[in-house]
């Protein structure tokens, strides 16, 4: 018989060692008027890897809770991670401290790492996590040790990387739930290792080490998984200044380091477009313009195509599977309507992924039928951390159940009709309403809420509360607005505040955001 294999894989941050010793004067990473080169950062992330392991304890399997904006320091932490084979675990820089507590205590944080002007983060995490090893901050604080001081007092020879495999996990990857708090996904250093070829072959192919992208989306998501695909070619990533997204600044970085690459959400790529800026700077070497997170209004994606040419990328995925279901190709966006431009479709398998549309008992739909997306092939995640009733809902036979409505074509596009869960897309953020429900619902003079997705047309979507007040009591938008602030992220809270009598409700006394909805068509309100 033969011997069983082992199923070591390279760590990821095998990537910076390669790029280092490969092109190590090349510029890796450039952000305001500065440039690091790979050996540069690789002798970075070694310092920090250093430090956070002989000063802090960070071993494998430990677990590096971030809250930080885009920067070099949100790069070289993910990477001294990897190098360590701990799991970065990084937040959404906009949430509450109480939403940073959450993830502190779910992911058994051993360190917290925070730009300064978190103080209130940093505050909460170390409350919820009393024997955390410490916190470290980017920038001059009152609080936790100096990131640069570690970093200057620890260079020297690169840090090792680590050994690993398949399934050691390498980013909690949190992603709310239908159901209230979020949940911890499990990525693995093979998963992320696949997605990153996959990635090349899909999306950005003939991507080098000569190419440069710009990077506006927060690190901490899907711009984070382009970076880490990237690594792989050794291209170069230009962050966008801080202060506000400027498609003006935008274009100026495109024609200054010839980008050719970028990933954001459909709104910015309308912002982008429509912006006099498109005009007045050089964006010819633009090849791949990736959009994801929300699906695009055909006009825009026209205006789009008017002004940047056949450029665009879409494609369609989920944090547990890595962003990797589907891609539509530039070659696959028509500018002139009619049956090749399929409109509405969010594109095809990317390689090594199987899509199937399935009925509630897990039956294989046709063509052209509606059900359940469900997904199978490498890039599903190791499943949700220590959240048995979450894994059995949504993996059955095999198959990771997306929670999406929809069909395919005989071609195998897909089209996306709904959503199983009442989740709404905000500016490309992904917002669950009943999380915010949960927290109004603890204002006194809130009896009932229903929080529903409704049309924008600047974020694609945002959120109208509809609240039923507690009988004596009065609320206005503003006292709501401000109960609300600090307890859930900015993103998330509702744009519009409407009052009614009474909530609709089905046969059962159950509320539903269909009758809610329905109601409110039915009296003009929406």
């Amino acid at each position: 018989m033969m011997e069983r294999c082992s199923n070591r894989v390279a760590n990821l941050a095998h990537f910076l060692t390669r790029n280092a010793a490969r092109w190590p004067d090349r510029p890796a990473i450039v952000w305001e008027n500065r440039t690091w080169t790979w050996a540069e950062l690789d002798a970075r992330v070694s310092a920090i890897a250093r430090a956070l392991h002989a000063q802090y304890g960070v071993s494998k399997g430990d677990t590096v809770l971030v809250q930080a904006q885009n920067s070099n320091q949100m790069t070289e932490i993910m990477l001294a991670a990897f190098r360590l084979a701990a799991v970065w675990v990084p937040c959404n820089f906009r949430q509450a401290p109480d939403e940073t507590a959450y993830a502190a205590a779910k992911a058994n944080a051993k360190v917290f790492v925070c730009d300064a002007e978190f103080k209130p983060q940093a505050e909460a995490v170390t409350n919820s996590r009393p024997d955390m090893a410490g916190v470290i901050s980017v920038g001059e604080s009152s609080f936790g040790a100096s990131y640069e001081d570690l970093v200057s007092g620890n260079l020297g020879e690169r840090f090792p990387n680590a050994p690993v495999e398949y399934n050691d996990p390498c980013w909690l990857f949190f992603t709310s739930g239908s159901t209230g708090r979020p949940k911890a996904v499990v990525l693995t250093h093979g998963q992320i290792g696949f997605v990153a070829v996959n990635y090349m072959a899909d999306l950005l192919p003939g991507t080098s080490e000569v190419d440069a992208s710009l990077v506006i989306a927060p690190l901490s998501h899907g711009a984070g998984l382009q970076l880490i695909a990237q690594l792989s070619t050794g291209a170069a990533h230009i962050l966008m200044p801080r202060g506000g997204f400027s498609p003006a600044a935008a274009f100026e970085l495109i024609e200054t380091h010839k980008v050719s690459n970028m990933f954001t959400v459909p709104t910015i790529v309308k912002r982008l477009v429509e912006d006099p800026a498109v005009d007045r700077f050089d964006h010819s070497s633009l090849r791949h313009v990736i959009y994801a997170g929300a699906p695009m209004y055909r006009e825009d994606q026209k205006r789009a195509l008017e002004k940047l040419g056949h450029v665009l990328v879409q494609y369609y995925g989920l944090g547990e599977v890595t962003g990797n279901i589907t891609v539509l190709r530039p070659q696959d966006h028509f500018l002139e309507d009619g049956p090749q431009a399929r409109i509405g479709t969010c594109g095809v398998e990317r390689t090594g992924i199987e899509v199937s549309i399935q009925d509630e008992d897990g039956t294989l739909l046709g063509p052209h039928e509606t059900g359940e997306v469900c997904v199978a092939g490498p890039a599903v995640c190791a499943g949700y951390l220590e959240d048995d009733a979450a894994n059995a809902k949504s993996f059955r036979n095999g198959w990771f159940r997306t929670g999406d409505i929809g069909n395919m074509d005989e071609q195998r596009f897909l089209y996306l009709t709904g959503r199983a869960s009442d989740m709404y897309i905000s500016g490309g953020s992904n917002v669950y309403p009943k999380e915010v429900e949960e927290v109004l619902l603890s204002h006194p003079a809130i009896s009932e809420v229903a929080i529903l997705g409704i049309p924008d047309p600047h974020w694609g979507e945002v959120g109208l509360a509809v609240c039923v007040t507690t009988s004596g009591e009065a609320a206005d938008p503003g006292s709501l607005a401000e109960f609300l602030t600090g307890k859930v992220a900015r993103y998330k809270l509702p744009a519009r505040y409407l009052f009614i009598d009474k909530m609709p409700t089905s046969a059962y006394g159950k509320i539903t955001k269909k009758l809610v909805r329905e109601y409110l068509s039915d009296q003009g309100l929406l």
